[in-house]
């Protein structure tokens, strides 16, 4: 069950690239960096993902990056979600993440698992929101 919203952040892709097909399904790979907020902490988020088409037009993504806070804190995360291509070029996400952070404002990262709702539009603006998975 979700929980409490636990941030939320807004950005932009930086960088993308046609990847080798894997079994012939394309894929691509993506970076962005957003700023917002975890558990009331300003945030910087870096991040590559890479999507590949499934056979009925969804995407797997599987993606990884680093969380930096206002106040020094630093996490690592690693995540995995479900998208959808919409007609107008933009996609929308739907998966879990997991952080490890040594930082004591985030140590609460450490034993949850989050689950995200991220949103690109087509030109290649992201929001994303957070929530713990309970």
């Amino acid at each position: 069950m979700m929980g409490e919203r636990i941030g939320e952040q807004t950005g932009k892709v930086t960088s993308q690239r046609v990847l080798p097909t894997a079994g012939g399904a394309p894929r691509m790979e993506t970076s962005f960096q957003g700023a917002g907020s975890v558990y009331g902490v300003g945030a910087n988020d870096t991040g590559t993902y890479i999507a590949t088409m499934r056979p009925d037009g969804t995407l797997h993504g599987e993606g990884q990056g680093v969380l930096m806070g206002k106040g020094g804190e630093a996490a690592t995360w690693t995540g995995q979600g479900i998208g959808t291509l919409k007609k107008d070029g933009s996609v929308s996400y739907r998966g879990a993440v997991y952080y490890q952070s040594a930082s004591p404002a985030w140590a609460r990262l450490n034993s949850i698992a989050g689950v995200f709702e991220y949103e690109l539009d087509s030109q290649g603006n992201t929001r994303v929101q957070l929530w713990e998975w309970k």
